[in-house]
């Protein structure tokens, strides 16, 4: 059964962010609010987690996932930009974007996409990820909360912890979150194609 944590969506509880770093820590798999929708999550060596991820939402090996970063800094570890891309990408962030960016060394490879050896990144305006992934310390492993089947995700924590309850270790629950997924704009050709409109607004990037 998933463990449920109601956090305040201004002022989370720093003992129950360290309690879901816990789990995460010990090979778990949660589910937890962004500012676009809710995202299942799992620590970045976490190689069951990932497979766990790919049976819920019925993956195959060419999904990007993406590494939820905390601030900017985080996230130049685990890609390479150019100047114009790091101008682009520093101008749309914390915001409901995803990028698929050239991957890092410190990308584990599995991670990767097979033939492009990219890696989606985001940093998001969400105060309680951002509060998750200060206490996590690196970056969260991520996946939109979709499941196969449905044409939308789902908005609050109670209604994931029904569904999910038998595949998931934990609930992060601060109110209902959005519908839309992130806008996703792919760099790794150096010029921004937008591969899925979203959440962010994707003027900006055509």
């Amino acid at each position: 059964m998933a463990t449920y944590f109601d956090v305040h969506p201004d002022n989370p509880q720093r003992r129950s962010l360290a309690q879901v770093v816990a789990l995460l820590r010990d090979g778990g798999l949660i589910a937890y609010p962004t500012d676009s929708c809710y995202a299942l999550g799992c620590a970045l060596g976490n190689r069951e987690g990932i497979d766990r991820v790919r049976q819920i939402r019925k993956l195959d090996d060419r999904h990007h996932f993406t590494l939820m970063c905390q601030d900017f800094a985080q996230l130049g570890q685990f890609v390479h930009l150019d100047n114009a891309v790091f101008r682009a990408v520093k101008a749309a962030t914390p915001g409901s974007y995803t990028f698929i960016l050239p991957a890092s060394k410190e990308v584990p490879k599995r991670l990767l996409h097979p033939k492009k050896r990219t890696v989606g990144v985001r940093i998001p305006d969400h105060t309680v990820a951002q509060a998750l992934l200060a206490e996590l310390g690196e970056p969260l492993l991520s996946s939109t909360l979709l499941l196969p089947g449905q044409a939308e995700p789902m908005v609050s924590g109670w209604e994931i912890k029904e569904e999910l309850d038998h595949v998931l270790d934990a609930v992060l629950d601060s109110g209902e979150c959005g519908t839309v997924p992130t806008t996703v704009v792919d760099f790794s050709e150096g010029e921004p194609e937008i591969i899925r409109y979203g959440a962010g607004d994707a003027t900006r990037f055509e």
